[in-house]
């Protein structure tokens, strides 16, 4: 069977990947042409996300990528620990999460997929797509037409797909907070820790990943969407500086040898159609969950749409299949998203709050959020065996 995948973030190749095991001839449309590895900040992989990986062949190279993290810390402005529990895992997996940057698995992944016999095609941004009851169309801005039996939108927060899917999808919108990150050298911070302090203008994040190199997250509340074209990164220091003067941020900050990335946070309200008849949604495109979790749900996202699609008779059946299976899981992550969010907003009121809050349900954290680390990741069939959907 054909399909076509719009996006080559994680959720598109991860998505190629996954159809590949199950025989599908797939193509990847990816709108930029910018070298994958310059795009990008760094983030996390739970523990759920590596096993999918895992079953995705792809885990030892991930590991080797980036760096295990073990444990997480959150701070007062006034550097208090609030409270130390374990980095996106369990208490008793031996597993540990992995801190990597994104064009790093981004690079990874599409290497992979191609490897396993699909196509990336760069530069081709979709602008529409027509349904008949056995294939759909894809029409690209460059005057390309492609005709599969499957597409599946993997194009992110800002998703054309969803809009194709639905004309009344809820639309991305700013979230009242923007970020800038970067790299610092500092010795005297314990590596394989990921750290949280609660300032005055948001939060601050930092991992050492070894004995003398931090990378760090200065997530600033401000809601108007502020302009960050043209920034250069001594610019980015001194607002950081200015922003941040709580001890540690202000140290970190200091010690920075780079910015690697910056960008506004956005959010989408619950998406309540993912597919059509031809078409689905996976990733950030359907769900933007954020809070550490969006890549991992983007593996398992490819994980569960290729068993869907290898053990249901028709591609309708499938998506809907597959639709029933994730969304519970997505709809409780949503709400944690959202409450993460709000706790980052600046202000002493809330600060004094976030705190208070992360006292008392600090020693109940692994209860709360077990469940995510729990997923047991679908096997797929080899292709000679798998019984993939084909009308």
């Amino acid at each position: 069977m054909r399909t076509i995948v719009i996006g080559g973030g994680v959720a598109g190749p991860a998505i190629a990947l996954a159809l590949r095991q199950i025989g599908h001839e797939v193509t990847v449309y990816e709108a930029y042409e910018v070298p994958v590895e310059e795009v990008g900040a760094h983030f996390s992989l739970a523990v759920n996300g590596l096993r999918a990986l895992e079953k995705l062949g792809c885990l030892d190279d991930v590991r080797a990528a980036g760096f295990p993290i073990d444990r997480m810390r959150f701070h007062t402005g006034g550097g208090r620990l609030l409270g130390d529990v374990p980095r996106l895992r369990r208490g008793a997996d031996p597993m540990r999460s992995v801190a990597l940057q994104r064009g790093r698995l981004v690079a990874l992944l599409r290497r992979a997929a191609l490897d396993a016999g699909a196509r990336i095609v760069t530069g081709e941004r979709l602008v529409g797509a027509t349904e008949s009851a056995d294939s759909v169309v894809a029409e690209f801005a460059s005057g390309r037409r492609e005709t599969a039996e499957l597409l599946v939108g993997a194009d992110g927060i800002w998703s054309t797909v969803r809009g194709l899917i639905d004309p009344s999808a809820p639309r991305a919108e700013y979230a009242g907070l923007y970020g800038v990150a970067g790299i610092s050298t500092m010795t005297g911070v314990e590596p394989g820790v990921w750290d949280l302090t609660y300032t005055r203008n948001g939060a601050f994040v930092y991992t050492s990943i070894d004995e003398r190199t931090q990378w760090w997250t200065a997530q600033i509340g401000d809601p108007v969407k502020p302009d960050l074209r043209g920034v250069d990164d001594a610019r980015w220091l001194r607002r950081v500086t200015e922003l941040f003067p709580e001890a540690m941020p202000r140290a970190m900050v200091g010690a920075a040898t780079s910015i690697v990335a910056s960008g506004c946070l956005n959010v989408c309200d619950p998406v309540a159609k993912w597919h059509s008849g031809r078409m689905i949604l996976v990733g950030d495109a359907a769900h933007p969950v954020g809070v550490g979790h969006g890549a991992s749900m983007c593996v398992e996202d490819a994980l569960e749409l290729a068993a869907a699609l290898s053990g249901t008779p028709t591609v309708p059946a499938a998506l809907e299949a597959y639709d029933a299976t994730r969304r519970p899981r997505i709809d409780k992550l949503l709400k944690h998203g959202h409450n993460a969010r709000e706790s980052k907003r600046p202000g002493a009121v809330k600060r004094q709050v976030n705190a208070a809050k992360m006292r008392i349900l600090l020693p109940f954290f692994e209860r709360a959020q077990g469940y995510l680390y729990d997923y047991e990741p679908p096997s797929l069939p080899a292709v000679d065996g798998a019984r993939s959907a084909t009308r």
